[in-house]
């Protein structure tokens, strides 16, 4: 039978293939509205974790105190979804999905507020040098361009803040279906507006792309929420990071995208931060193991 981490790193990648096939989809979709791609990436998700919450008969209604919980991770989400679909809109999908994929070195520091797991100096360190790499790839300056790259890190903040509420929230009880349907509904209900007032209208080519974006972040969705329920951030970020693999080669497939140097250099650097603090957590753990048999 698979370990809890196994099963935690077989949601991760699905999440992470998931993720980065949704981005794709979303700029294949063209020039729409961010905030009109958004309500269809949530609705789907949100009739999908409808249909799952009505098939096991779990029912709709959270556990009692979670709602703070998933109020937060409901708005963090969503603002990290208007973030991200506005720095891939913009950027290379690369460099929109690795700015995104910061969200666990945001989550290791909204862990300390939120679940009062402690860091140490080594673990911070990795924080500041997965921002050393985001530089390399944001070029801060005083351009114009500088800002979806801006935005693209604020994405990865508010998602770093959203997946820790669903570690709180999973170990609270809540269930991962219901976690994914509140926030997808709550997401769905902020956009309709956006919609209603600034519709764009849409050929039968953007709509299927839309579609496909909702399927795939629900399989994204889906994998993520599990995967967090299973083990911890510190211990699961590393394979998270094969969305940026998967970025890549959508990018360069469907759209001819090439990074910068600067931008590759940023890769190497946030990833193998990544790998490191992965290898660095077994050990911690091995110790710990040791002592305890000891």
């Amino acid at each position: 039978m698979l370990s809890k981490k196994s099963k935690a790193i077989g949601f991760i990648l699905l999440s992470a293939f998931g993720f980065a096939a949704m981005n794709a989809l979303v700029r294949l979709a063209g020039d729409l509205p961010f905030t009109q791609k958004a309500f269809f990436r949530n609705c789907v998700a949100m009739i999908f974790a409808g249909f799952v919450l009505k098939r096991n008969g779990v029912g709709f209604r959270w556990e009692k105190g979670n709602l703070p919980l998933l109020t937060l991770r409901a708005v963090c989400g969503t603002l990290g979804i208007f973030c991200n679909f506005y720095a891939v809109d913009h950027l290379l999908l690369a460099d929109a999905n690795i700015l995104n994929k910061m969200s666990p070195f945001f989550a290791i520091l909204f862990s300390l507020a939120l679940l009062r797991e402690r860091a140490n100096l080594v673990q911070y360190g990795a924080v500041l040098a997965a921002f050393g790499g985001a530089l390399l790839i944001i070029k801060p300056g005083f351009s114009s361009a500088v800002f979806p790259a801006l935005v693209g890190l604020a994405g990865g903040m508010a998602a770093g803040a959203a997946y820790t509420a669903v570690r709180a929230l999973s170990g609270r009880g809540e269930k991962s279906a219901r976690i994914v349907f509140f926030f997808s509904a709550f997401s769905t209900l902020a956009t309709l507006p956006f919609l209603i007032f600034d519709y764009h209208p849409m050929t039968l080519w953007q709509t299927a792309c839309l579609l496909g974006a909702g399927l795939a972040a629900t399989l994204g969705q889906f994998g993520v929420t599990l995967a967090y329920a299973h083990a911890p951030a510190k211990e699961i970020s590393v394979f998270d990071y094969t969305q940026v693999l998967f970025a890549a080669l959508l990018g360069f497939m469907l759209f001819g995208q090439i990074p910068d140097l600067l931008s590759a250099i940023g890769y190497v650097v946030i990833c193998g931060v990544s790998v490191l603090m992965f290898f660095y957590n077994r050990m911690l753990e091995s110790q710990t193991e040791a002592r305890e048999k000891g």
